[in-house]
């Protein structure tokens, strides 16, 4: 940015224009947090300037220091040039009103899963309290794990992933939340590492993304590790095998639910013996399926 833009750059107001302009003029992408250019833009200027989110119109004609406008032009920079998603320029993200820390480790939280349970999976679970142990099967930033032990406030959760870094991630948030004594990371390939355990509640967003739709991500999900988006080439690979091992971790009337992404269609094809509840989201009810053990052990 050159020191013009930054001499008519005075106020909030200013900024905000500004970066709506940029993000509009260069086409960014918008699916990790904010649907548009004026959240988004809204979001990185009161987060980088240490304001309340949800007080832009009181700040809108405050003026800003030298250094303030050169802070939040270097992080609308980085977001138009790099195309960098806004949750890794602020290391944060936030399902509901629990917020995250994140950054390139982690996939970027956008769980229909989180949407789910705070209802505590009513009416498929008659007794919250009785829920003992929960299993969070690649957790990444541990974001469902938390959520889950916030649900079900007697389970014992384990929360794991195949990659030590996620869990590095994980870890940081169990600890904001003071959750380490309710929830344990374990380094695993889905059910590889987890021995003859049972759980009550098994939830899991795998990686579900199919190979003609990684060749055509947007640049800003580049970022985001690979191996928590694609699944082969119909984006089931990692659906399977817990379609195929969770049976075996369930209590007997233990519960299964799985985030698929948008392949409803191929899963039911794939697995037609199988009686999928699928339930519903803010997005529709093609994204979640729920199974009991039952179910699965036919």
């Amino acid at each position: 940015m050159t020191t013009q833009v930054h001499s008519q750059l005075r106020t909030i107001r200013d900024l905000l224009r500004f970066a709506i302009s940029q993000f509009n003029k260069t086409g960014l992408h918008f699916g990790h947090g904010s649907a548009n250019a004026y959240d988004e833009a809204a979001y990185l200027i009161l987060k980088s300037l240490y304001l309340p989110l949800d007080q832009l119109e009181s700040f809108l004609d405050a003026h800003v220091t030298t250094d303030e406008c050169n802070h939040v032009l270097k992080i609308i920079d980085s977001r138009v040039k790099d195309r960098i998603p806004a949750a890794y320029l602020t290391h944060e993200a936030w399902l509901g009103e629990y917020s995250f820390y994140v950054d390139e480790r982690v996939i970027i939280p956008r769980s229909f899963i989180a949407e789910l349970l705070p209802t505590q999976l009513s009416p498929w679970i008659m007794d919250p309290d009785a829920v003992a142990s929960a299993l969070d099967l690649c957790t990444g930033s541990g974001c469902l794990a938390i959520l889950m032990a916030h649900s079900f406030p007697n389970a014992a959760i384990e929360a794991a992933d195949i990659s030590v870094h996620a869990l590095a991630v994980a870890h940081k948030n169990i600890q904001d939340y003071g959750l380490q004594e309710r929830i344990s990371l374990i380094e695993s390939n889905l059910f590889s590492a987890l021995e003859e355990k049972r759980y009550d509640l098994i939830i899991s967003n795998p990686p579900y993304v199919n190979a003609e739709s990684m060749a055509q991500l947007p640049q800003e999900y580049r970022h985001e590790p690979e191996n928590a988006l694609a699944s082969g080439v119909d984006g089931l690979d990692a659906t399977r095998q817990i379609l195929q091992q969770a049976v075996r971790y369930l209590t007997d009337d233990g519960i299964l639910v799985v985030e698929i992404g948008h392949n409803r269609a191929a899963l039911e094809q794939a697995f037609s013996e199988l009686p999928f509840t699928w339930l519903e989201t803010s997005a529709g009810d093609e994204f979640v399926f729920l199974l009991q053990r039952d179910q699965l052990s036919r």
